[in-house]
């Protein structure tokens, strides 16, 4: 007994899993359902609280360029008055160290002018000396020696050292009437207060 071929049954489609429906259209005050596991979300963001700001974005390129100018200038100046105040108190060091040096080998020159002053005073520098002591003097003085006491000038202790004292009444203030022996300054450093005699008025 032949027995009829059984047709094989058509294959089914296969049934995908759809998930519950979901609204994609936000309402009136209703948030978006998120995406579940898997699902991409098609929804819009939420918008933020009526009168709320929204945040800040970075800033631009062109403000953040100005702000770092403005650092770098400030940077820059700042060091360049540090410079020039550096340069000026070694400028001011320098000249202070220059002025010690120069009144330190002054000083110890005061004795041979003593001893110049003296026998010039008797007539003892003539003939080939007194170049000598003319170009000494001139010496001195480009180097910033300076004498502090002349006969008639006011007398000022600061500068003097009065050895004697005489009365007069043709001065009306204290004066220098005799320098007995030379004092010596460079610039505003005294290096020996010239000793004198001093007139001062009667009564």
């Amino acid at each position: 007994m032949n027995r009829t071929p059984r047709t094989p049954a058509a294959a089914h489609p296969r049934l995908a899993l759809v998930g519950r429906d979901r609204q994609t259209t936000d309402g009136p005050g209703v948030p978006p359902t998120r995406p579940g596991h898997g699902e991409e979300y098609t929804g819009s963001a939420p918008a933020p609280p009526h009168g709320a700001r929204a945040p800040a974005g970075p800033p631009e390129p062109e403000a953040a360029l100005r702000a770092e100018l403005h650092e770098r200038t400030a940077d820059l100046q700042r060091l360049k008055a540090e410079y020039d105040n550096y340069r000026k108190r070694v400028h001011r060091d320098r000249q202070a160290v220059a002025e010690i040096a120069v009144a330190n080998v002054l000083t110890r020159l005061l004795p041979v002018l003593d001893a110049l002053t003296e026998a010039t005073d008797r007539d003892g520098v003539t003939g080939g000396f007194r170049p000598v002591a003319d170009a000494l003097e001139t010496e001195l003085g480009a180097l910033g020696l300076q004498s502090v006491a002349v006969p008639g000038a006011p007398f000022d202790p600061t500068l003097h050292k009065a050895v004697g004292c005489t009365r007069s009444d043709a001065v009306a203030v204290p004066v220098c009437s005799a320098v007995l022996r030379q004092g010596y300054r460079v610039g505003d450093q005294l290096l020996r207060a010239a000793e004198v005699v001093v007139t001062v008025p009667s009564g």
